[in-house]
């Protein structure tokens, strides 16, 4: 967690309209402290922050510049939701965070599936993409609680089967999403698994599979 103490104490030294060494005859500590302080190189004690926040008339949290978070389940999701769209890394951290807090709220679990399927995507994500199936699989269960008209049952299964073809499984993956096919809605995905990853030209494709190759080959 990043804080802006040594800005502040700087800052407001420089209000106060003193010099480094005032501040240090104040604080009854040498000018090369205060130094430190600001520059950031080292971090005054717990009893001088209190000294310090007295004598600027501010409180602790203002001296150091820590502003809570809104850590309720909505303001979490809107969070973790951004971090997602910016492929912000700090979205693993509060993914981890949200999921002990929120560990049976389907929003907090489906959206921190999708950050561990997004950061699992490059090397050595293995074990975040196997975290991810966890997740949605937990999701899945907890599906009643769902307010989204885009997210089903269904799209939690299409979202399984990348995940084992992120995984290299397409086996399981094609399997998967056999087992899943209501009303043929993943014959498209299956016959492009089958065929360019792996390699089942033979095999006979849906019809589905079939307009999507045409509307290719037209294009």
């Amino acid at each position: 967690m990043r804080t802006t103490l040594a800005e502040n104490i700087r800052n407001f030294r420089k209000e106060r309209r003193l010099t480094q060494e005032q501040l240090a005859e104040v604080m009854g500590v040498t000018a090369g402290a205060v130094h430190k302080w600001e520059s950031g190189a080292s971090i005054p004690e717990l009893s001088i922050i209190m000294e310090l926040a007295d004598f600027y008339d501010v409180s602790v949290d203002v001296l150091v510049g820590h502003r809570m978070k809104d850590n309720s389940q909505k303001a979490t999701v809107q969070r973790l939701c951004g971090y997602l769209k910016t492929m912000d890394t700090e979205a693993l951290q509060e993914a981890g965070k949200a999921l002990k807090k929120y560990p049976n709220s389907f929003d907090v679990v489906y959206i921190c599936a999708k950050i561990y399927m997004l950061f699992g995507t490059g090397k050595g994500g293995r074990e975040k993409v196997m975290r991810a199936l966890e997740l949605l699989e937990q999701a899945r269960i907890l599906l009643p609680q769902n307010n989204d008209p885009k997210i089903s049952a269904l799209s939690i299964y299409g979202d399984m089967a990348s995940a084992y073809m992120i995984l290299g499984d397409y086996e399981k993956a094609v399997e998967f999403l056999k087992i899943h096919n209501e009303s043929g809605i993943f014959s498209d995905t299956i016959g492009v698994a089958l065929a360019f990853f792996m390699k089942r030209y033979k095999e006979k494709p849906s019809p589905s599979f079939r307009t999507l190759c045409c509307s290719i080959s037209a294009a």
